[in-house]
């Protein structure tokens, strides 16, 4: 086991690039950013300026060369989480991946064959997982605060996403669901202790940005867990203000809720407008909810000291390519549930290229 701070590489340059190396900045004991690449030069030049990062790469592979990173973060387009994961795996790098883990489950498989191959970790960065007020939630659940929980709301909301390959079918693979849903459906499969799945209900839409993508805008979703409990998952890339975050628990003893933004901000009132309010608030003229300790209150630098540990061998993964999958294959079956219009069963077998054609194909039809 090697000591020292994790040396990772960074693949990619913009906004979830941005929250990793910030978050890695705030862990710098256990974790350091030695590296970046990205195909924008400019860009990868500016990212390395802000966070001081010495080495710059325009081609990942190159990346993947340098002996002096150990791990790296995946923050690139969906479609390219398989190849890239492959590629650092086979040289012998582990590997930390945003949501969600890929686009189809064949290629879940290859990156979990590959990591395993080559005696590397395969860590999914589902950051609620590490969020103070959700972990605290859980916390009390597992302590018998709420008896059996039976019911499980989690909402992801903005009104879209930065980069604009989100909005490209092929590239994403899927909308709201995929985007925001791995999120609610990977921490209702935690919160619970990782019960079986058993069927997967959506009603998808595309109400507001019809002007530039066929992929969902609004997702509603409810995830039917053996056990006796479900999950309801609210997700949009069409609501104004900024980014909303939040969970209920409802047990048959009692309940919680957690507002992720609210509950860190300060009610604030500007004629003239500021720098900063939250993620994803595009003005701050009028009322707004300015955050502060962001990173911290969404859990990444948690996040990123745990991954650290577990490169380390100090602490067991909390979630992994395993895991994944399993929220991709729940993913899989809510766009189909909404094409076909009924509830859909798991395991489910993909009869579509990527998540969001089960349901554009459908519609078609």
């Amino acid at each position: 086991m090697k000591n020292g701070p994790v040396r990772v590489g960074i693949i990619g340059s913009q906004f979830q690039a941005d929250c990793h190396a910030a978050a890695i900045g705030m862990v710098e004991e256990d974790m350091a950013v030695v590296a970046v690449a990205s195909p924008t030069a400019a860009h990868a030049q500016a990212f390395a300026d802000r966070y001081k990062v010495p080495k710059i790469y325009n081609d990942y592979k190159e990346l993947a060369r340098d002996p002096q990173v150990e791990a790296v973060t995946i923050t690139a387009p969906n479609a390219l989480h398989c190849e890239m994961t492959v590629t650092m795996a086979q040289a012998g790098k582990h590997v930390i991946c945003e949501k969600p883990l890929c686009v189809t489950l064949d290629e879940a498989d290859r990156m979990i064959a590959a990591c395993r191959a080559n005696g590397v970790l395969l860590l999914y960065a589902e950051s609620l997982l590490f969020t103070p007020k959700y972990v605290k939630a859980k916390e009390m659940a597992d302590s018998g605060a709420f008896g059996r929980v039976h019911l499980i709301k989690q909402s992801e909301k903005h009104f879209g996403p930065h980069a604009e390959w989100f909005w490209d079918v092929k590239r994403a693979g899927g909308g709201a669901l995929l985007d925001l849903g791995s999120h609610g459906i990977g921490f209702s499969y935690w919160f619970l202790g990782r019960p079986k799945i058993l069927s997967a209900y959506s009603h998808l839409g595309t109400y507001v940005h019809g002007d530039k993508t066929k992929l969902d805008d609004e997702a509603v979703t409810i995830i039917e867990f053996e056990g006796n409990a479900i999950a309801v998952i609210e997700n949009s890339w069409a609501r104004r203000g900024g980014m909303d975050d939040r969970i209920e628990v409802y047990g048959e003893g009692g309940l919680t809720m957690a507002n992720l933004q609210m509950g860190n901000a300060l009610p604030t009132y500007s004629e003239y407008g500021y720098g900063y309010a939250v993620e994803k608030a595009p003005t701050t003229k009028g009322w707004s909810h300015p955050v502060f300790q962001e990173l911290w209150n969404y859990g990444f630098p948690q996040e990123m000291r745990h991954f650290a540990r577990a490169i380390r061998g100090s602490e067991a993964p909390l979630f992994t390519g395993e895991d994944g999958k399993i929220v991709l294959e729940t993913i899989y079956a809510g766009y189909a549930s909404a094409g076909l219009g009924h509830k859909v069963t798991l395991p489910f077998k993909p009869t579509a290229e990527r998540p969001v054609d089960e349901w554009l194909n459908r519609k078609k039809a």
